[in-house]
C-alpha cells in the first residue's frame, strides 16, 4: 500500500505523487479515476481493487508552478552527486559557496555547488581566483519540468515516462 502513484491534473499534467493507500481512496471518492494499472489486484473480503499506478483528479486544480527548493538534497542531485571542483562522484559530499557569504555572497542557486571535504576544505573562504579552483559546471536553478520534479522515480515506475516527457 505504500507503492507510489502518480498523480494526473484532470488535463492529464503530472502534479503530486501520492501512496497507492491515499490513490484509492480517491478513486472510491469519486475525486479521481484509474489511468493505468500495471501492478495487478488488491483482494478485500467484498471486492477486488485495481492496484493504481498512475490516477487523473476529477476536476481541474489550479495552483502555482512549483519551484525547487533550495536544500543540500536538490543541490547534490542537480550536481549529479559530483564534487564541482574535482568531480569526485559521492555521496558525501558537502555545500559550498561559489563566492563566500562573508564576501558578499547569496544563498542562492548560482551560488553553491556540490563538493566533496577535501575540494571544500581546500577552497575554505576564499574566491575561485584566490585559491586557483575552477568548476566543473556553471550552477543554474534545475528546471521545474515535470520530468525533472518525479524523474527520479522512473526506474521503479517506468511506465509514467509518457506522461512525464510531454509537460
Amino acid at each position: 500500500m505504500d507503492e507510489l502513484v502518480l498523480v494526473l491534473n484532470a488535463n492529464f499534467e503530472p502534479i503530486h505523487v501520492c501512496n497507492t493507500r491515499r490513490a484509492i481512496g480517491l478513486i472510491l471518492a469519486d475525486k479521481a479515476s484509474l489511468v493505468m494499472n500495471g501492478r495487478g489486484v488488491i483482494h478485500t473480503v467484498n471486492h477486488d481493487y485495481p492496484r493504481p499506478s498512475i490516477i487523473r483528479l476529477e476536476k481541474m486544480i489550479l495552483r502555482p508552478r512549483p519551484h525547487n527548493q533550495l536544500n543540500r538534497r536538490e543541490v547534490f542531485r542537480r550536481d549529479n552527486y559530483t564534487c564541482q571542483y574535482c568531480g569526485k562522484h559521492s555521496t558525501t559530499l558537502t555545500i559550498d559557496h561559489v563566492i563566500p557569504r562573508h564576501q558578499g555572497g547569496s544563498h542562492t542557486w548560482t551560488n553553491v555547488v556540490a563538493a566533496c571535504a577535501s575540494c571544500n576544505h581546500h577552497k575554505g573562504g576564499k574566491t575561485l581566483d584566490e585559491v586557483g579552483m575552477h568548476l566543473l559546471h556553471i550552477p543554474h536553478e534545475p528546471p521545474t519540468t515535470a520530468m525533472y520534479v518525479f524523474g527520479h522515480h522512473l526506474q521503479q515506475n517506468g511506465e509514467w515516462k509518457e506522461f512525464l516527457t510531454g509537460w
